[in-house]
């Protein structure tokens, strides 16, 4: 169970990494359009305004096309083989069953509760779908039928048949299968979707009522389940859809910006659902203190090369919002930081709801900055006080407790760790490179950073035959092993540049930050040579 869900989680990301790019670019284009902050440059009929709505119509491809991103994107990482042909499997099985649902509507749709002839949006339940009206399934929907595309793939794409039935052999073996499994899916999801949808407009309200405690467990969830990788379930359906909002919040909020950029309520009053997307707060001001923490906390003689590890990992989380590198710095050496950390996040962040902060904050700082601060602050500059003073009052507050228990506990955080009773070393350059000249593998003859790094890896998690699979998400490397006893120390595997591993049996997960496609690439590379020979 545990590697189907590492798996899965790896291919989630494969279309959302796609997001913080165009969030920034509908962002920017949006601040371009808003007259009380260009002023006369935001005039429709000027230049400026239309080269911004040509760029801002190219941003908005992402969110406006979500379900057929994911139906594409999760077979990069779920297909066994033939990858890209398991894509097109998918983007046209996912096709057909929408145009199975929108005829059973047509034909039926009075029966299953839903008004083919409304307008799609709103409470009609209706969206389309490269240009098929059908009903709302969101990503949920997509996500599901590319999993079914991908398990037939998978089972049936190199099934040899008969020489005069060789033609149908492949792809389109698959998508004669998926065909005619499409077709009972159609009329299963026609039924119970509509029921699900008023379920989801219930949770809507039941959530949004429940308020400050509602935003801090959700934000508390959101942090505590990123060792497991099930973090993806908790904030998947909020940020991208069905729940709290149509679209989920992410496209929802950039879609009401110039609303919310021109009114005088408070974001609270226009959009109290943003409460749950807080949780980039902890990235930026949480992140901070715990980095303040652990260098305060440093031996001495240590101080330097403490730093050199944090300030790029600090960086990361309140630039960029990955917070992986930093977070599993101290994960693995003690759990209890962790979940006082995900508390102090929940904390933080209903604590902000309190005071009337919400917005589309689950990134980085220049998320943040392009999709909140800059294109609202005119009307709305107050709440973006508040939100910093509080966010810093949190760093402090992250910094005190951080460096009591580190220092009470005596938690080996980096520059005061022990192994094998000596001092541990945080791995330099130059000991990175002194370790690939020692390893099993130098005849290999690596030519770049990654291949040195994915060589050192792959020897840590047992060689090339002691793989099964191997997929990635944002940071993460994740792996399915014969034999976890040959799997080495973390020492190992931080002596080749990574920053922690979560082990759940043969399931391993190598953190090795925003170069792991590339490293991943060097791993599959160097596997099928190994296997080749």
């Amino acid at each position: 169970m545990m590697k189907a869900v590492q798996r899965f989680g790896g291919a989630m990301y494969v279309p959302v990494m796609l997001f913080s790019f165009a969030g920034i670019v509908v962002g920017l284009t949006i601040l371009l359009q808003n007259p009380q902050i260009m002023g006369n440059l935001a005039d429709p009929d000027g230049l400026l305004y239309k080269f911004s709505y040509i760029i801002q119509e190219g941003g908005w491809t992402v969110f406006r096309q979500m379900p057929i991103l994911f139906a594409i994107g999760i077979p990069i990482a779920l297909a066994k083989t033939a990858q890209a042909r398991a894509c097109m499997e998918s983007l046209v099985v996912y096709l057909t069953f929408n145009y199975f649902v929108s005829a059973i509507l047509t034909l039926w749709g009075n029966k299953f509760r839903v008004d083919m002839n409304a307008d799609i949006g709103g409470v009609s339940g209706l969206t389309e779908i490269a240009g098929i009206k059908t009903l709302d399934t969101s990503i949920i929907g997509s996500i599901l039928v590319s999993c079914i595309v991908v398990y037939i793939h998978n089972r049936y794409f190199d099934k040899k048949l008969p020489d005069f039935l060789g033609i149908f052999q492949g792809s389109t073996y698959v998508f004669f299968i998926s065909f005619f499994v499409m077709l009972p899916l159609a009329f299963i999801v026609t039924f119970i979707w509509p029921i699900i949808q008023g379920g989801i407009a219930s949770l809507q309200g039941i959530l949004v009522s429940s308020g400050v405690f509602g935003v801090g467990l959700y934000t508390f969830l959101e942090r505590a389940l990123i060792p497991t990788g099930l973090h993806h379930f908790v904030y998947t359906p909020f940020i991208y859809g069905p729940a709290i909002v149509n679209g989920g919040i992410n496209t929802y909020w950039i879609e009401h910006l110039n609303q919310y950029a021109s009114s005088a309520l408070s974001l609270k009053e226009l959009f109290p659902q943003g409460g749950f997307a807080l949780h980039g707060n902890s990235k930026i001001f949480g992140v901070l203190g715990i980095a303040l923490a652990i260098y305060a906390t440093a031996k001495r003689e240590k101080k330097k090369v403490v730093a050199g590890l944090l300030i790029p990992a600090t960086l990361t989380a309140v630039v960029a919002g990955i917070t992986e590198p930093i977070e599993f710095t101290f994960l693995f050496i003690s759990p209890l930081l962790f979940i006082v950390h995900a508390l102090l996040a929940g904390i933080m962040a209903a604590t902000m709801y309190a005071f009337g902060i919400v917005g589309n904050m689950g990134g980085g700082m220049i998320e943040m900055a392009t999709q909140n601060w800059i294109p609202l602050f005119h009307n709305h500059w107050m709440t973006y006080v508040k939100q910093w003073m509080i966010g810093l009052s949190f760093t402090a507050i992250y910094f005190f407790i951080f460096r009591y228990l580190i220092v009470k506990l005596n938690v080996a955080t980096p520059g005061r760790e022990k192994e094998n009773g000596t001092d541990a070393k945080l791995y330099t350059k130059k000991d990175y490179k002194a370790q690939k000249q020692h390893g099993s593998n130098k005849d290999a003859a690596p030519t770049d950073a990654y291949s040195n790094q994915a060589l050192l890896v792959l020897e840590a998690l047992g060689g090339a035959d002691n793989i099964l699979d191997v997929s990635n998400c944002a940071t993460r490397l994740r792996v399915s092993v014969i034999d976890e006893t040959k799997v080495q120390t973390d020492a190992d595997f931080r002596a080749s540049g990574a920053h922690g591993v979560v082990r759940k049996g043969t399931a391993i997960q190598v953190i090795i930050g925003l170069s792991v496609p590339q490293v991943r690439e060097r791993v599959e590379r160097f596997i099928t040579k190994a296997n080749a020979q």
